[in-house]
């Protein structure tokens, strides 16, 4: 643990141990009693106060799970029009870590969509996104973006935990732990997927937002989209809450003996999610009750209610950090256009334009875009060669977006090449995004550690500086 951060685990067993009730009376006495005043059960954050004046206090991720192409979202490259259907230049490409293509000839393959120029700021979009055009002067533009990893599963656990092997905690655990969460009925880390039709839907593993050697108690909950968000939700039939009070009695006195045993700190985190759990049987329903939203709402973002689409969940987002929710992430898995790209990247593009613009003027509407941090992107880029009608994986020039939070919109950052390939101005690696968004947070990322198996864990690893270009 870092010298300047104080040592949560003797502050929790001491709360666990601190007299005969604990927090196990606490969640109990919810309960049975509902009361008020259990706030204590809810993780308050180790950086407290923050490291400094935070900017943001939520982050909203628009994951756009399988790499859209940057080539026809965010970074206009008029020279590959104009070399269509020519050899890629060997300079560029000998060597180079390229996934299904290598060893195949590589031609160029032109733009599929043209470009406009959007708002007061002029800023270069496909116009596939009218929408997020329309935004365009409160967003930033990252066109330098460059990860480590070609295939998917890596290549979202490199976006998501600062490493390239499973097993560290995901960016959304390490928010919560550093700065706890403004909810007592909701988890500090919320997770929605949603499914597109116009790309092959790669699947998500839960390990991207897992907590890895954090405590349990910060991992992301998986809300799902059909039927219930959360599994057993709802108490089965004939069962009270005096009945559940006593299940949950029980079970608490066998950690609580368990614990004298091992002195286990994940028991502590387990007996205090237990009044969450419970709470969330009330807050859940409410929350996805989204009949309770006027018609201009629903309108706005392209949705008839929690249908399970990507635009009810940005409207879903939106609720969670109204309600205090630290980090959110929708992942829409749509984007892996390995073949048809012209016709895909419409079919994908209208699901998720109007919402993601939607989402940012909805916010900005009820005063939380100020300190709401948007972040709009994929796991990697598209290569400027063709493959066949489409685009392979490509990991050395992508683009992202970002807005409020501290955000200074209507800029662009960086650059790649004439064709697309190489970050070649201002590159920003995985590392600077992470160590960008704890900055807004609050937090100074290289100040941040943990302390596993003997060593000093960090979220951006031993890299890592603030993008300070887009900041406000």
């Amino acid at each position: 643990m870092d010298d300047h951060l104080p040592s949560t685990t003797i502050a929790r067993r001491a709360l666990l141990r601190g007299g005969a009730a604990g927090l196990g009376s606490l969640a109990l006495g919810s309960i049975l009693a509902r009361a008020d005043d259990s706030s204590a059960a809810r993780w308050r954050g180790l950086v407290q106060p923050p490291h400094h004046r935070p900017r943001a206090r939520s982050v909203i991720h628009l994951c756009m799970a399988g790499g859209p192409s940057h080539l026809e979202t965010l970074d206009h490259k008029p020279e590959l029009a104009r070399r269509d259907g020519e050899p890629m230049p060997e300079s560029m490409t000998k060597g180079q870590p390229i996934a299904q293509l290598q060893g195949k000839e590589l031609r160029c393959l032109a733009p599929q969509h043209p470009f406009a120029r959007y708002g007061e700021s002029g800023q270069e979009i496909c116009t596939l996104f009218p929408r997020i055009g329309s935004i365009a002067d409160r967003i930033a533009i990252v066109r330098s973006m460059r990860t480590k990893q070609i295939n998917h599963d890596p290549a979202h656990t490199f976006m998501n935990t600062g490493a390239q092997i499973s097993g560290r905690p995901s960016m959304g655990s390490w928010a919560v732990y550093g700065l706890g969460t403004g909810s007592d009925d909701l988890p500090g880390f919320v997770v929605m997927t949603s499914k597109g039709k116009g790309g092959q839907g790669q699947p998500i593993a839960a390990r991207q937002w897992h907590s890895g050697f954090l405590p349990g108690r910060f991992q992301g909950v998986h809300f799902r989209s059909a039927g219930d968000p959360v599994l057993y939700l709802g108490s089965p039939p004939g069962t009270g809450a005096e009945m559940q009070g006593d299940i949950v009695a029980a079970v608490q006195a066998l950690d609580r003996d368990r614990n004298n045993l091992l002195d286990d700190p994940e028991i502590s985190a387990r007996i205090s999610q237990y009044e969450v759990a419970f709470r969330m049987q009330a807050s859940v329903p409410e929350l996805t009750a989204l009949s309770s939203e006027p018609q201009s709402v629903l309108d706005l973002y392209g949705t008839r209610g929690a249908d399970g689409s990507f635009a009810a969940n940005c409207l879903l987002a939106r609720r969670l950090v109204e309600r205090g929710v630290r980090f959110v992430q929708l992942y829409h898995r749509a984007w892996d256009h390995h073949g048809g790209i012209q016709r895909n990247m419409k079919i994908t593009a209208n699901e998720v334009d109007q919402a993601s613009a939607a989402l940012v003027i909805d916010l900005e509407q009820r005063g939380l875009l100020e300190d709401t941090l948007v972040i709009w992107g994929g796991e990697f880029g598209r290569t400027p060669m063709a493959q066949g009608d489409g685009r392979d994986h490509h990991i050395k020039g992508f683009s992202m977006w970002l807005a409020g939070g501290g955000i200074r919109g209507g800029c662009s950052h960086g650059a790649t090449d004439e064709l697309g390939y190489n970050a070649v101005e201002d590159v920003v690696e995985i590392h600077d995004l992470h160590a960008t968004i704890m900055h807004l947070l609050g937090i100074e990322h290289d100040r941040f550690t943990y302390r596993f198996q003997g060593r000093d864990f960090r979220l951006t690893d031993v890299s890592g500086h603030v993008v300070e270009q887009i900041l406000a």
